[in-house]
């Protein structure tokens, strides 16, 4: 295949040697959306599941439309956050934080509402409110499902980064791609591709570490 169409890795690697500075900068922009992003969705994500597991009328009222945003593409959002929230980086992390948060959410709260029953016979039979059931005996319980959500959310969210870059946006790997698109630059575009791969991997071995940690504190 001709080299404009794929380019071999050499083409490839003297393209990421020549743009490092600048591929580095976009690299930081999205390495900084997806953790802004991924911080915001992962705390919305649990506030709610445990607002819903304490309170049965807010599940009653928001489980369905938890349910039936997830049927929508969280992409399809990326054009209507661009024109509400700018070209600026608050659409591509408001994407992200989307992304996170009904894995986060969905998958706590099924921890949250699979308590075994005889803990929460325990926790009844010495008196413990609500809330005090829930944080000593409900929470650790669910830290395992809390852990895979968040694993899930991480192998996503660098990609709404990408993205939110995709739809608007001057700045990030995302755009740096479109816009060697449009040079017809396909070294660039794999430079950047390069680049965003290893954001992917690597994020998602930190957020797996720090799962790591909640099962072992649910373990112990």
């Amino acid at each position: 295949m001709p080299p404009f169409l794929l380019p071999g890795p050499v083409a490839v690697a003297r393209a990421l040697w020549d743009g490092q500075a600048g591929l580095a900068r976009d690299a930081l922009i999205t390495l900084g959306e997806t953790v802004a992003g991924f911080a915001i969705g992962a705390t919305l994500g649990v506030v709610l599941a445990l607002g819903i597991a304490l309170l049965a009328p807010l599940r009653r009222a928001l489980m369905p439309v938890l349910t039936i945003s997830q049927t929508v593409p969280v992409f399809a959002f990326a054009p209507l956050l661009t024109l509400w929230l700018g070209y600026g980086v608050a659409p591509k992390i408001a994407v992200v934080a989307l992304i996170v948060f009904f894995p986060v959410a969905q998958t706590f709260l099924d921890g949250l509402s699979r308590t075994p029953k005889v803990f929460r016979e325990l926790a009844d039979s010495m008196g413990a409110t609500p809330i005090e059931a829930l944080r000593i005996v409900r929470i650790p319980a669910a830290l395992p499902d809390l852990a895979s959500g968040l694993r899930i959310a991480a192998t996503y969210a660098p990609v709404g980064a990408v993205i939110g870059e995709w739809v608007g946006g001057a700045r990030g790997l995302g755009a740096a791609m479109i816009q060697a698109s449009g040079r017809m630059k396909t070294d660039q575009m794999f430079a950047a591709l390069v680049l965003i791969v290893l954001i992917a991997v690597a994020f998602r071995g930190v957020v797996s570490l720090m799962a790591a940690r909640l099962d072992r504190y649910a373990g112990g």
